[in-house]
């Protein structure tokens, strides 16, 4: 699916046209960190004519409950998608699945490509990501166990961690 993606083989009939990389990142957790902070260093000894940077504030009650982020990697566009939700379940999975498939034509076969996350996947009690699958002309296909790095989400991930999240401090 992936040489299909970076336009190295030409998909045939019946093979997805668009691969997705969707994959749940969560909770946010924005407690702030000792020493990462973006703030200027002020006051004595650095900077005599800024003030100090203010003290940051511990973040371990969740009086209003935490956020997960439900984002897709469009590989054709090289496009991030992504929505907030404060659960994370199966039926939140599928409501972000019909609306990747709404940014292409019914007629376009999507791929998605997802880890072994238990709301991913099929069982014999819950048949709805299947049977949503057959009837909008999507095809799953799931990362080996223990190898959810292969979902190029991933590094999109990685870069929201550690480049955005790093050095916030957030009332809520």
């Amino acid at each position: 699916m992936y040489a299909i993606a970076d336009g190295e083989v030409i998909p045939e009939d019946g093979e997805p046209e668009m691969v997705f990389c969707p994959d749940e990142f969560g909770p946010l957790n924005l407690q702030p960190h000792p020493g990462r902070q973006w703030a200027e260093l002020g006051g004595r000894h650095k900077d005599p004519d800024r003030e100090p940077r203010r003290r940051r504030r511990a973040t371990y009650n969740r009086p209003h409950g935490v956020r997960h982020l439900f984002a897709a990697y469009d590989l054709a566009k090289d496009k991030l998608y992504g929505h907030i939700k404060k659960t994370k379940n199966r039926s939140k999975f599928l409501e972000f699945c019909r609306y990747l498939r709404t940014l292409y034509p019914p007629t376009v076969r999507l791929a998605i490509v997802c880890d072994n996350y238990s709301p991913h996947l099929t069982t014999k009690r819950c048949r709805r990501v299947a049977d949503w699958a057959e009837a909008n002309n999507v095809e799953f296909a799931c990362t080996p166990t223990n190898s959810s790095w292969l979902n190029r989400i991933e590094a999109q991930f990685t870069a929201l961690r550690y480049f955005t999240l790093d050095g916030t401090d957030h009332a809520r």
